[in-house]
């Protein structure tokens, strides 16, 4: 219990050490999604009750990417660096919460009411494919999702307080206090109000992400408190700082939005199909990408104010190489064992065979931008730091637009070219399975985040020169040893399905299980090989316990 105590208190200075803390957090959350999204599809499988639940995000969601920008951590941790000093009085730092906090509930409690007033309207250009009593349900479920955006963004406010001080564990835990109140509502709250009840849950969830990072704040004494006299100067410059943000993830979720619309007019189920693949391939976006985007970003941050761009430069090429390393072994394993995956986490109940089939595809689609959608989140966040917001306008907004663009044309292809559909159903293995137009929203989506990539990459590469070279080395390493896995596990496959019964949910587990871990295993054999740095740094890290863990790059110095 004293470990315990300490661990919720401690401050993380390590980037691995912070990474792998966040990591584990995250696949424990992941974990819990799992179970929420297999409860779910049990219940109602890919069908046109779950494409309504899910489609209801989407206003909620834009109102979070763009209203609660505001007071995102990106935005907030740098102003916060310059005032908290534990040395001295943390009056600065509490006038600055108490402003940010108090324009926020103002902001955010008008884009709500408009929300709430205007979705019966923007139901038919959302969800243009529902019928009307769909848009009903979609109206009712949006509009109490619309206190989510309102929650999250104070718990994101609380988070970049906790990230200042560097108390990651609060943090972390508060994706999963998220999905344990979802699934309290799908158990609990379902069987009784339906899909309201998971709603329910879903503000449940959204409000422990805010009550975990209480304590801190109490501890610290920088509570928000709602003021009647803002420093306008303070909220001008956030809201500068925050607009480009604000553009480019709203950019984003408005790209997602029309894939959605486009999704509604095909099979029904596509939505779920589609949401769900996009699920599981945010695993490894949560375990790797998020986790080494958040743990480097208050020291990539506090570096740049401080003008240390060596120890900058050295931070971030550190997290890419690691982001490579986990990455492209993760493309390979979700493409390959797409099917067991999906059929081991979602296949019971209502979820037959061919939304199996759908959603195994789709997945394969979506995994091909793992490494860019990490990289995305990282190269992001560094731009923020170092206050080069317009980047990442760039590179969303043409990246957003592209998406849209590939997503349309992609459609249009498959309608109407023969040889087009053929081809693309035949390499995803979905041949005779209705709805398999819906692959094409995966693909544009893919396309574009790697375009994302390149965009960042380009301008990281003009910032820093010798960028690329200096991941050269971990991409070929990587890169080799996953077309390695990839290969072995494959042929793993067709021996184990030799042995094993498939019409079992043993067996296919087992499938899969296996045909990973003999790839997995030939993956770290040959790294050992190469003398991997990533390797031999990953271990270093993993070989202490938390509570003793040392950094590996000595980033204390520069704070």
């Amino acid at each position: 219990m004293d470990r315990l105590l300490r661990l919720f208190n401690r401050e993380w200075s390590g980037l691995h050490e912070a990474a792998f803390l966040l990591a584990g957090t995250a696949f424990l959350s992941q974990v819990f999604g799992l179970i929420r999204d297999r409860l779910l599809t049990h219940q109602y499988g890919a069908s046109i009750p779950l494409d309504v639940y899910y489609a209801s995000f989407r206003v909620p969601d834009l109102l979070y990417a763009s209203v609660a920008s505001f007071v995102a951590v990106t935005v907030l941790i740098p102003f916060l660096l310059e005032r908290i000093d534990k040395e001295h009085d943390k009056q600065k730092a509490q006038e600055f919460i108490n402003s940010v906090f108090t324009v926020f509930v103002i902001g955010m409690t008008i884009a709500c009411a408009l929300a709430y007033l205007l979705l019966p309207y923007l139901a038919h250009l959302i969800v243009p494919g529902f019928s009307q009593d769909s848009q009903t349900e979609f109206v009712k479920l949006s509009r109490v999702l619309l206190l989510s955006p309102f929650l999250l963004g104070i718990s994101n406010l609380f988070g970049a307080v906790t990230q200042s001080l560097r108390r990651f564990f609060v943090f972390a835990m508060g994706p999963l206090l998220y999905n344990s109140g979802i699934i309290i509502g799908v158990v609990f709250l379902m069987p009784k109000f339906g899909l309201l009840g998971v709603v329910l849950g879903v503000i449940l969830g959204a409000l422990l992400h805010v009550m975990i990072q209480l304590p801190v704040l109490l501890s610290e004494r920088l509570l928000p408190r709602f003021i009647l006299h803002i420093d306008i100067k303070t909220v001008r410059s956030v809201a500068a700082l925050s607009i480009p943000r604000t553009v480019a993830l709203s950019a984003t979720h408005l790209a997602t939005m029309v894939l959605i619309a486009l999704a509604s007019r095909i099979e029904a189920g596509s939505i779920a199909v589609f949401i769900l693949a996009m699920n599981l391939q945010s695993i490894p976006l949560a375990i790797v990408g998020m986790s080494y985007s958040v743990a480097a970003f208050p020291t990539l941050a506090k570096l740049w104010t401080l003008g240390n761009h060596d120890a900058f430069f050295v931070q971030i090429v550190s997290a890419t190489r690691h982001i490579i390393f986990w990455s492209f072994p993760s493309i390979v394993m979700f493409i390959v064992l797409r099917a067991q995956i999906v059929r081991t986490i979602l296949g019971s109940g209502a979820f037959d065979w061919t939304a199996t089939r759908l959603t195994a595809a789709a997945l394969a689609l979506f995994t091909v931008s793992i490494v860019a959608q990490n990289l995305v989140l990282l190269y992001t966040r560094s731009f923020y730091a170092m206050g080069k917001t317009r980047v990442t306008v760039y590179a969303n907004v043409s990246a957003a637009i592209l998406i849209v663009v590939l997503s349309y044309t992609f459609l249009y292809l498959f309608a109407h070219q023969a040889t087009f559909k053929f081809f693309a159903e035949t390499l995803l293995r979905v041949e005779d399975t209705p709805g398999t137009s819906l692959l094409m929203l995966p693909l544009g989506y893919s396309i574009g985040m790697i375009f994302n990539l390149c965009v960042l990459f380009y301008f990281l590469e003009k910032q820093f020169a010798h960028f690329a070279s200096s991941i050269k080395n971990a991409f070929l390493h990587s890169f080799t040893t996953s077309v390695v896995m990839g290969f072995i596990s494959y042929h793993s496959l067709q021996v184990l399905a030799n042995v094993l019964n498939l019409e079992s949910f043993l067996g296919i587990f087992l499938q899969g299980l296996l045909s990973g871990l003999v790839g997995i295993c030939a993956g770290i054999f040959l790294l050992r090989l190469m003398d991997n740095k990533e390797l031999e740094e990953v271990w270093t890290s993993l070989h202490h316990k938390f509570w003793k863990a040392k950094p590996i790059i000595s980033e204390q110095e520069g704070l």
